[in-house]
């Protein structure tokens, strides 16, 4: 589906929906806060969806419980069989359903707990995970569960497979969650990435075998190691089978937050996809994919975020050097966004993972010479792992208007494009919204990512131009963004002006140390011999200090001069102001 199509989709029929499913909480006024509002639709339209989902087979699946109860069919035996019975990987045992519940007023808070412990575990993880029992009983105590059991019964609260798609259905979380967001005083990007970026996403991770899966189709794997709701999972699946039928994809992913956690297991359970791959934990300090190796990388982890809570585990899995995820080093604890760009380099399928992970202006430069940072980009640039960097648009996320980028980071570089990394500047490509979202003021339609993609594809030094938008490419090699800083010392002399020297070594005057970046590949001696020495004739290295440090300036490598105005254009400019000024004047008074 392309862009335009999605986001006039998005606009109408899925905020139409999302917006009925909200009026439901004008029940919960006065028992709820308006910040908790989401605690009940949230997981109530998730039941909704898999009550809806389950009634062509439910009066099968609770016919075969009994049947199994008698037999005394237990454990995974059973599930088995309940699962093939309903036609998903889930089912629900209770005689009831929405509407059988709403059937018994007068018992609605024992039923429904009936009707609860009716799910298959893996659903029950799901309930347990929203908190839910608790909002049951507050709604139960002030008797507006019927009512609100009510109101998902009626059509506002349709949600059937058949009337709604698996994509659709992910497209209203979204915007409940947003809502949910809105009204807790939250950022909503801190739940889930907007489409159009995801798009662009997943176009870098397939670009290099896109002709191969269409001919051929494909077998993958997939992570997302701060899934949110899962919807990167779910575009990347879209996206693939858009290209091929035979594509098959399976997909894993954590999240932290129990609320989005359920609702991406919800979501993968009612696609009938992988629901077991989807984690429950904080990827940093419990890792649920230790040892996996997957195709395919997608990712946008928080940024700016520090790793207190997680620095224990952290400081001892970076112990393990390059036998854990961190060994390359540890970023400053204030931010651990590249602590999320190890652990899926360590996850990526040894040669030809890919990886498209979005990060922040800080994993770029950030950290002196032989720091964490560094280090890491030291890691990565050496070990020829990037394969470009897209500077993003400004306003293009819910909860930022920071400049942002994309690393395609892979363990299979194209022959072409061994030893060099390709920069994107994409900042000038998007396309106005009519109404901002958050701090989500532009978009990338169908020709912006048509034309960052042909600047990807091309792998060239080129400006690309299309009606109103922009994107240059530039290639360098990997040792670029390398440099030595070394230290210069100034040697103390004698009263006759000459070195004091110690068993052949000049001595150094305290305090008199500075230090030098020079790129490497270039000589050190003489570059000290043509920038130093000639103001400092004293000076000399001490190389024992010497570090390796690595950074990407990308602002700078894309910076264009702008003449500044003349003296002359100026002083013209303020004469016909005056001149101006004079005529108004003459009108409004008239001439003296």
């Amino acid at each position: 589906m392309s862009m335009n199509t999605l986001q006039k989709q998005t606009n109408i029929n899925i905020q139409e929906k999302a917006n009925l499913i909200w009026e439901i909480a004008t029940h919960l006024v006065g028992l709820f806060k308006p910040h908790e509002y989401g605690k009940v639709i949230l997981p109530m339209t998730v039941l909704k969806r898999f009550d809806d989902a389950l009634a062509p087979t439910k009066d099968a699946v609770v016919a075969m419980g009994k049947k199994l109860a008698e037999m005394k069919v237990e454990g995974e035996a059973r599930d088995g069989i309940l699962c093939k019975t309903s036609g998903y990987s889930f089912y629900n045992t209770s005689k009831f359903d929405f509407k059988k519940l709403i059937a018994e007023p007068d018992d609605i808070e024992s039923n429904f707990e009936n009707y609860l412990q009716g799910f298959s575990s893996n659903v029950k993880d799901i309930i347990s995970k929203f908190n839910f029992t608790d909002q049951v009983r507050t709604m139960a105590n002030g008797n507006v569960l019927f009512v609100v059991i009510q109101e998902f019964v009626s059509a506002k609260g349709d949600m059937s497979p058949n009337k709604i798609t698996s994509a659709d259905m992910g497209y209203i979380f979204e915007e409940l969650i947003r809502k949910f967001s809105e009204s807790y005083d939250e950022q909503a990007g801190a739940h889930f990435t907007s489409r159009d970026i995801i798009y662009l996403m997943t176009e870098l991770l397939i670009a290099p075998e896109k002709a191969e899966i269409k001919e051929n189709g494909c077998t993958k794997t997939a992570y997302d190691m701060a899934m949110g709701t899962s919807q990167m999972l779910g575009c990347l699946t879209e996206r693939l089978h858009e290209i091929s039928e035979d594509a098959d994809i399976t997909c894993f992913g954590e999240e932290f937050n129990p609320e989005t956690y359920a609702i991406a297991k919800a979501d993968m359970l009612i696609k009938g996809g992988n629901a077991s791959g989807m984690m429950y934990g904080d990827t940093l300090n419990d890792d649920k994919f230790s040892g996996y190796e997957f195709d395919y990388i997608i990712s946008n982890p928080p940024f700016g975020i520090d790793w207190k809570r997680e620095k224990t585990e952290v400081e001892a899995e970076a112990k393990k050097g390059y036998e854990g995820r961190f060994g390359a080093g540890l970023p400053s604890i204030s931010d651990g966004q590249m602590l999320f760009m190890l652990n899926g380099i360590k996850k990526l399928k040894e040669g030809s993972g890919r990886m498209a992970i979005i990060q922040n202006g800080s994993s770029l430069f950030t950290g002196d010479a032989g720091s964490g940072s560094s280090e890491i980009r030291r890691y990565v640039l050496e070990g020829d792992m990037v394969e470009t960097i897209i500077q993003l648009p400004t306003d293009l996320f819910y909860n930022t208007g920071i400049s942002t980028y994309i690393w395609v980071i892979t363990k299979g570089k194209s022959v072409n494009r061994l030893g060099k990394v390709q920069l994107i500047d994409a900042s000038k490509c998007y396309v106005k919204r009519r109404k901002n979202i958050g701090n989500k003021r532009v978009d990338l339609d169908d020709s912006c990512i048509s034309l960052i993609m042909e600047a990807y594809n091309d792998f060239a030094e080129k400006i690309y131009t299309a009606n109103d938008l922009a994107v240059e490419s530039k290639i360098f090699d990997n040792a670029f963004f390398g440099f030595t800083k070394v230290t210069v010392e100034t040697a103390q002399t004698d009263e006759n002006g000459k070195m004091i020297l110690k068993k052949g070594n000049p001595q150094a005057v305290k305090g008199a140390s500075d230090t030098e970046i020079i790129p490497l590949g270039e000589d050190i001696d003489a570059y000290i011999q043509k920038n130093v020495l000639p103001y400092n004739p004293l000076a000399f290295l001490n190389r024992k200090k010497d570090k390796i440090g690595y950074e990407i300036p990308f602002t700078r490598l894309f910076y264009k001069f702008t003449a500044p105005v003349s003296s002359e254009s100026i002083f013209d400019e303020i004469k016909e102001l005056e001149a101006e000024e004079n005529v108004l004047m003459k009108e409004l008074f008239g001439n003296e």
